[in-house]
């Protein structure tokens, strides 16, 4: 692979050099690149200043301290603190090619750390030249999901107004199963979910070569481990003996379920390690729910609400 310097590729300048605690925050200014490994390296958004020119959008910001080497694609304009670089690329680039060098970038930071920064050596680093650019990366859509945050409906997001709610018992909305026990030993690589008492990934620990043991649709509660995380699951799978499967009683679908997945979820500080979430004690617990003014279950109003909040369009 033929490696250039940063330097052939893009221009490389200090930012703005500018203190936040001298700025005034803004929610409606432009943004503040620090040397932050968040949110783009974005940590603020400050007011617009008429004596500085802000760096333009469709830059790179380097820091080279701090979370050394952090790179970002910076899609808007922005002011940046101290210790960041700004790359402009001499010829024109794609986002996508952007965000590939920003990964090359990045992986030097095995180099660096709080002793070693980089404000020396950045632009003696060995990147690839713009010809060894992988083809996947000039097949690829960086704004594929620029419209993420949209919700599916546009209406207003309805007031919950808790106060008219009713406590209901999980039995009375769901039928509550337990998972099976597999061992490690009974495993096999496969394409069906494993369901753990995990916190993340929606539940997902692994795929196997199994048959799946409870159907889609339905929504998994920690009984044990992470108690009370509550996820819902769209497609058929297996879950540890450490999980109870809900099954609805109702039509739900997976706006619905996502309104209950934070109800239960919001019982969680009744359990702990000593205190397990198991299928008798599940099935008289109670949640507290929107109600129609027949005293039922309002289940259009939990869709509607989902619905209508952001990133709702791609669930």
């Amino acid at each position: 692979m033929k490696l250039v310097k940063i330097t052939d590729i893009f221009d490389v300048k200090y930012g703005n050099n500018l203190e936040l605690n001298r700025l005034i925050i803004s929610s409606n200014g432009i943004n503040y690149v620090s040397r932050t490994s968040r949110n783009n390296g974005v940590s603020a958004k400050v007011l617009r200043m008429k004596n500085i020119t802000p760096t333009p959008a469709g830059t790179i910001t380097v820091s080279l301290g701090g979370s050394v080497l952090e790179t970002f694609l910076q899609p808007e304009e922005y002011y940046s603190g101290y210790h960041i670089y700004c790359l402009t690329s001499k010829d024109k680039l794609t986002d996508e090619e952007k965000l590939y060098y920003c990964a090359c970038i990045s992986a030097n930071q095995y180099r660096y750390n709080y002793g070693r920064q980089a404000n020396r050596t950045l632009s003696d680093l060995l990147i690839p030249a713009k010809s060894e650019i992988p083809i996947w990366v000039k097949q690829s859509n960086a704004h594929r999901y620029d419209e993420a945050s949209k919700p599916l409906r546009n209406n207003i997001t309805p007031q919950l107004e808790t106060q008219k709610w009713q406590w209901c018992q999980l039995q009375q909305l769901f039928d509550v199963k337990k998972g099976k026990r597999l061992t490690k030993a009974d495993m096999t690589h496969g394409n069906v979910p494993f369901i753990g008492s995990i916190d993340s990934n929606n539940g997902y620990r692994e795929y196997i070569g199994r048959q799946p043991i409870h159907s889609g649709n339905t929504i998994t509660v920690n009984y044990n481990g992470s108690v009370a995380e509550a996820f819902y699951q769209p497609k058929p799978f297996w879950a540890s003996d450490d999980v109870n499967v809900l099954y609805p009683k109702f039509a739900m679908n997976r706006y619905i379920a996502l309104f209950f997945v934070t109800l239960i979820k919001l019982e969680k500080y009744r359990f702990n390690y000593g205190r397990k979430w198991h299928i008798d004690r599940m099935n008289i617990s109670k949640i507290k729910v929107p109600v129609t003014e027949e005293g039922n279950p309002d289940y259009p109003f939990m869709e509607s609400y989902i619905m209508t909040l952001p990133f709702s369009k791609e669930i």
